[in-house]
């Protein structure tokens, strides 16, 4: 009686497992499907990283234009544009930017859409804590990297359960370290400028150009 009572209890677990991964599933679904409906997306953004065995606590702010699949992304006093052709980087402090082409077929290439999809392949993902954000409620989806070669243990997604858009992203690595970035502001459907994508050599006159590629 015991071993079959035993055998009841762990498929009524494994039942509700399966539920509870079909309602992560769903919510990033929904997720997925909001994005798509925006013409354009900026965030601004605070990203934190810390190692507490390397004594490593940094923090700073960000922000991030996207369109398509163009985007500009200002994180560190760098700026990374993408015209849908080529990556530029450019970087003030050395007065140098660095540009390279896009490859379509590299799995690993970062785009717009990647940034706020990334779940939806490579992960198994789970239904975890419920939070009270400020008064918003964060739902929070666990995703666990399914290639062993992945040096992060496993990320963390807070999803604005009234919005459906992404709050916060937790990412812990193998090695300790834990990587934050949290959602400051984010505004859709705004009037960007017409070359708000486009690099404009002029702008730069004594940089060092270092074509990568």
């Amino acid at each position: 009686m015991k071993k079959i009572f035993s055998v009841f209890a762990l498929l009524i677990f494994s039942f509700s497992i399966q539920a509870q991964d079909k309602k992560a599933k769903d919510l990033l679904d929904q997720v997925t499907t909001k994005i798509k409906t925006y013409n354009n997306i900026v965030i601004d953004f605070k990203y934190t990283l810390n190692n507490s065995k390397e004594n490593i606590n940094q923090e700073s702010k960000g922000n991030v234009m996207m369109k398509d699949n163009l985007y500009v992304l200002n994180l560190m006093g760098v700026t990374k544009l993408f015209d849908g052709k080529k990556t530029y980087t450019i970087n003030p402090e050395d007065e140098e930017i660095s540009i390279s082409k896009f490859n379509e077929k590299d799995d690993n290439a970062i785009t717009p859409s990647k940034m706020l999809t990334f779940f939806n392949s490579g992960y198994k993902f789970s239904w975890d804590i419920l939070q009270d954000v400020k008064g918003r409620k964060i739902q929070y989806i666990k995703l666990t990297p399914t290639s062993p070669k992945d040096q992060r243990k496993e990320i963390l997604l807070g999803i604005d359960n009234q919005t459906k858009n992404i709050y916060n992203l937790i990412e812990i690595g193998k090695n300790g370290t834990k990587t934050t970035l949290t959602v400051n502001s984010f505004k859709t459907n705004q009037p960007l400028s017409k070359n708000q994508f486009t690099f404009e050599p002029s702008k730069y006159p004594k940089y060092y150009i270092n074509k990568l590629d």
